[in-house]
């Protein structure tokens, strides 16, 4: 049975630093792209970053652009969202999820991204930022 792991997030102030790190048991991560979405409070689950399986290929959403890095370490099986520069507008559950339709996708990522197309979710990570 496939399981997702989010973890790392937490509660910060404006301008702090967050690093999520997603694993998986079920599945191979090194074999998918993955994306990281967010849901914010009373909001749909909404896409913010993608990277390829071999970490060639990222997209952001444009409200992180220049503050949050993507990157996977295929090695660890594991996945990373480094959040620097954090704003209030931020706050949600953070989720990672492969792309279980097309795992080996490697060109340009377009936002929104429908969750709906991805089948695997975790409990996802809660990140707060306060003001």
């Amino acid at each position: 049975q496939v399981q997702l792991v989010e973890s790392g997030g937490g509660s910060v102030q404006a301008g702090g630093s967050l690093r999520l790190a997603c694993t998986a048991s079920g599945l191979r991560l090194s074999n998918y792209a993955i994306c990281w979405f967010r849901q914010a409070p009373g909001k749909e689950r909404a896409g913010v970053s993608c990277i390829s399986w071999s970490g060639s290929r990222v997209d952001y959403v444009d409200f992180v652009k220049g503050r949050f890095t993507i990157s996977r370490d295929n090695a660890k099986n594991t996945v990373y969202l480094q959040m620097t520069l954090l704003k209030p507008e931020d706050t949600g559950v953070y989720y990672c999820a492969p792309d279980v339709v097309d795992p080996r996708y490697s060109g340009p990522r377009s936002f929104p991204l429908v969750p709906g197309d991805f089948r695997y979710w975790g409990q996802g990570t809660q990140v707060t930022v306060g003001s």
